[in-house]
């Protein structure tokens, strides 16, 4: 099919909830992707974070087809080495204690919350803070726990029981603390937020607060999960223990997965019929997360993660129209001082880059197995449409 083609049908038979750019891929190798015309293309997306070895990793692809060939999906009323191998190999990277497997990190978030809300039910706990400009997904529920209201907007009303506090104010999250609360949720780095990190003392002392106040800290890892800020998952690098991580995006290399992890206290807190997925803990995707957790839990694929995230920051850093960087490790935003970050993001697109966008900011979210060369033929686009 040609580009035209493509674009008619998406037009005449699909919902129109995205903003597409003019670009149909059907072919790609790690950083790199083409078009139906045959265009080559440097990929900063990952399919925005989520194919965290690249497109087509020749062993991924091979896991992946050997386990079509065998069983590709079962009830989850039957045991599945695919599926229990690697919840052991997440947990023991993540440092939990039991897994949940599910589609998305939406369906994540909602389970967690399902977690938080019976561990709070004894003692009629059941509202969830979250903070202020974070991103839980577009369920109902997790919209609710998304606190930006522009995302409310025209889908009230949502779930209730969600309260918002600003991101590193310990005082005003203390004061929400009154014994009706079951858990703070929160993301490391706030992604669709604007790549905001969080700072290191204030995730500290929530933790801390959490602790004493017996609420739960539930850590939601959807997008700065599986080596994207240079640790296994970002939390690691703050040196605390959640009793809940969410996790989806990057963990099967671009098959559809989630996951939601429990600390080894909480590991028996849903029963059977309690919580379910059709197809999560598919086999075929738990073949594939098996390959990415192996490979990016190995200490010096996560160096390599560290390393490309400071040359990436450094020579974003010294370009002229670029204001400021933030983020961690491959997962970086870039604030311009002139230009229209989704004009930016468009007219790369047409000189062969593909980026992304989070709120003002240009986002970057290349495979963790991006090569320096595809990096700097990609900041060379980059430039090139800067200085136009």
């Amino acid at each position: 099919m040609t580009f035209d083609q493509i674009k008619t049908q998406d037009k005449a038979y699909i919902l129109p909830t995205y903003g597409r750019v003019d670009v149909a891929l059907v072919q790609g190798k790690n950083a790199r992707a083409w078009d139906a015309e045959g265009k080559e293309y440097i990929d900063f997306t990952a399919g925005i974070g989520v194919n965290a070895l690249g497109y087509s990793d020749p062993e991924w692809a091979a896991a992946v087809a050997e386990q079509a060939g065998k069983i590709q999906h079962l009830c989850n009323y039957y045991y599945s080495p695919e599926n229990t191998a690697l919840a052991q190999a997440l947990c023991q990277a993540a440092g939990m204690g039991k897994a949940f497997f599910c589609n998305s990190g939406a369906e994540a978030n909602e389970c967690a919350v399902k977690v938080a809300r019976k561990y709070g039910e004894k003692r009629g706990a059941s509202q969830i803070v979250t903070l202020v400009n974070s991103f839980h997904g577009r369920t109902l529920t997790t919209l609710a726990a998304t606190g930006q209201d522009g995302f409310h907007r025209d889908f009230l009303p949502l779930t209730p029981g969600f309260l918002y506090a600003e991101a590193g104010d310990l005082p005003a999250i203390d004061k929400l603390l009154d014994g009706s609360v079951c858990a703070v949720l929160l993301e490391m780095v706030q992604g669709e937020g604007g790549v905001i990190p969080m700072e290191e003392a204030f995730v500290q002392g929530l933790a801390r607060l959490c602790k004493e106040r017996d609420v739960l800290l539930l850590v939601d890892e959807v997008q700065t999960g599986i080596g994207r800020t240079g640790t296994f998952y970002a939390y690691q690098g703050y040196g605390i223990e959640p009793d809940v991580v969410t996790t989806a995006k990057g963990i099967a290399g671009g098959l559809p997965m989630g996951a939601c992890l429990v600390s080894e206290a909480l590991g028996d807190i849903l029963t059977p019929g309690q919580n379910g997925s059709t197809f999560g803990g598919n086999p075929v995707a738990c073949a594939g997360a098996r390959v990415v957790v192996r490979r990016v839990s190995d200490p010096a694929f996560l160096q390599s993660v560290t390393e490309k995230g400071a040359y990436l920051k450094a020579r974003l850093e010294a370009l002229p129209q670029v204001e400021y960087v933030r983020g961690k490790g491959l997962m970086l935003g870039a604030k311009l001082k002139d230009k229209d970050a989704h004009e930016v993001l468009v007219q790369c697109a047409g000189e062969g880059l593909l980026i992304l966008t989070a709120k003002d900011l240009v986002r970057f979210l290349p495979p963790l197995t991006i090569t320096k060369e595809d990096m700097d033929q990609g900041l060379a686009i980059f430039q090139k449409v800067l200085e136009a």
